[in-house]
């Protein structure tokens, strides 16, 4: 059985042109780079897009696009390059991660309720997300002892709860957006049904080009539609700077505990997160996937993402992390090369520079962006699922996610349920990715194991297992 997914594994890892410490020449490179670009781009500005339009801070929506952007390129070249002990030396792109969209529009609309003003809820958002990437970056330090705790079953189940508590986000701007007042037009729903049902065919197709760039596809096309039958509003480009430099710390920093902890547990899983992409990168590289040399780089890697996400806010973004999907683009162009990761960071600081794309982006009508993430959001769950199918799911394991995802459905259809709690637990426990993940975890470690039970985290897994492992973590954190 062994002999077989090891056989697999080796098929899927193609030959490469050019290995990790390979240098091609420009053209190759640049071609190579500019594909990674195009795979993660929408992932990386999606989250700003969504935050942005559920808190109404439509004014700052380019600004903040910007510095996703930039703040990408500057993690991917910490990433690539490895400074130190920082960094897992990998083609390793980064971007805003879909794991805090939840957590962050909570902690945002609670300052709203309050009578916040839009700077006040952003210095919040990035004062938590500081303190978290805090978390990973002393997780990192003790990854290797805490494999009892982040098991492939706890992270499965966090995985398909962070694509459940995203649906809502999704379907509520396919059908206009958060107070819109065409909510549920019907134009708005064939528009979002639209560019849901061509991400879908394209991503069906045969053609990696075509699947790789199924959600910009999509999306282009649903703007296009929308610009040419209804018209779309471009007179704040004008009113926009040429140039966006970075500018720490520009709404101020602020904290409350309460909401922390929610990012806080987000953090975790999403290091075991990064474990799972690093391990296939290394794998597609050819690359060891076991012994010093790779735990140094998933270790490098779990301290670079939280390093990243530290920057991200200080430079007025959200929390970072590795995108799988670029494993994808390794397999497919053949060019493992560290100088095309590098190539990458370059092209996404520039873009950053200039707040005009960010803008353009910001006018992209809230169907066809509800139509994109929509899809993206159920890929999530989806990508848990498969992870807890590769689990191999048993009467304990079956109690175990059927408990947390209890919890976490539930939360989010009867939040009522929480109002007499206090008001520290009541936050903690309204995100429903925190209420599944310490559901999960509790009982993991509580409930007698058989012998027959696997127990073991998913940087510690063959690499067979690793492989098949990091594939659904693929379409945990940037689907399709």
């Amino acid at each position: 059985m062994q002999q077989s997914y090891s056989k697999e594994g080796d098929n899927r890892s193609s030959d490469l042109l050019y290995g990790l410490y390979d240098k091609p020449s420009t053209l190759p490179a640049l071609t190579a780079a500019i594909q990674h670009l195009l795979a993660s781009f929408v992932g990386i500005i999606t989250p700003t897009l969504v935050i942005s339009s559920a808190l109404e801070l439509g004014a700052f929506t380019p600004f903040l696009i910007s510095m996703a952007l930039m703040v990408s390129g500057i993690g991917t070249a910490i990433q690539t390059k490895r400074f130190g002990p920082v960094g897992s030396g990998l083609v390793a792109i980064q971007g805003t991660s879909f794991a805090f969209i939840g957590a962050l529009i909570l902690a945002g609309s609670k300052v709203k309720s309050e009578g916040g003003t839009p700077e006040e809820i952003l210095a919040l958002l990035f004062g938590l997300t500081m303190a978290g990437a805090l978390v990973e970056i002393m997780f990192s330090l003790f990854v290797q002892h805490l494999k009892r705790i982040i098991t492939p079953l706890t992270t499965g189940i966090v995985i398909t709860a962070i694509g459940l508590s995203l649906i809502n986000v999704g379907m509520t701007d396919l059908a206009g957006g958060f107070h819109a007042d065409d909510f549920a037009n019907t134009d708005n729903l064939v528009v979002g049904l639209g560019v849901l049902l061509i991400i879908v065919f394209l991503n069906a197709s045969q053609n990696h080009w075509l699947r790789l760039s199924a959600i910009f596809i999509g999306m282009t096309v649903g703007s296009l539609y929308v610009f040419f039958t209804q018209g779309l509003n471009f007179s704040h480009l004008a009113s926009l700077p040429t140039v966006a430099l970075p500018s720490p710390f520009k709404f101020g920093i602020d904290f409350d505990i309460t909401l922390f902890l929610p990012i806080a547990t987000i953090y975790l899983f999403s290091a075991i997160e990064t474990a799972g992409d690093l391990t296939a990168n290394s794998l597609f590289c050819k690359e060891p996937v076991s012994g010093p040399v790779y735990f140094k780089r998933i270790q490098g890697g779990i301290l670079g993402d939280g390093i990243n996400s530290l920057l991200a806010g200080m430079l007025n973004t959200f929390p970072n992390t590795t995108f799988g999907q670029n494993n994808g683009v390794i397999q497919l162009t053949g060019i493992a090369s560290r100088k095309v990761g590098l190539y990458v960071a370059v092209l996404f600081i520039i873009i950053g520079l200039f707040p005009i794309v960010g803008g353009i982006l910001q006018t992209i009508p809230k169907p066809v962006l509800g139509g994109a993430t929509l899809v993206m959001f159920a890929m999530v769950a989806v990508g848990g699922l498969k992870l807890l199918a590769h689990y191999a799911l048993d009467r304990r394991s079956s109690l175990v996610t059927a408990c947390a995802l209890g919890m976490a459905i539930g939360v989010m259809m009867v939040p009522e349920a929480l109002s007499q709690l206090p008001q520290w637990l009541a936050n903690i426990l309204l995100s429903p990715v925190s209420a599944a993940g310490i559901t999960a975890v509790f009982l993991d470690l509580c409930l007698p194991k058989s012998r027959t039970t696997p127990n073991s985290a998913v940087m510690f897994q063959t690499p067979s297992s690793a492989l098949s492992t990091a594939g659904a973590k693929r379409n945990a954190k940037s689907p399709i």
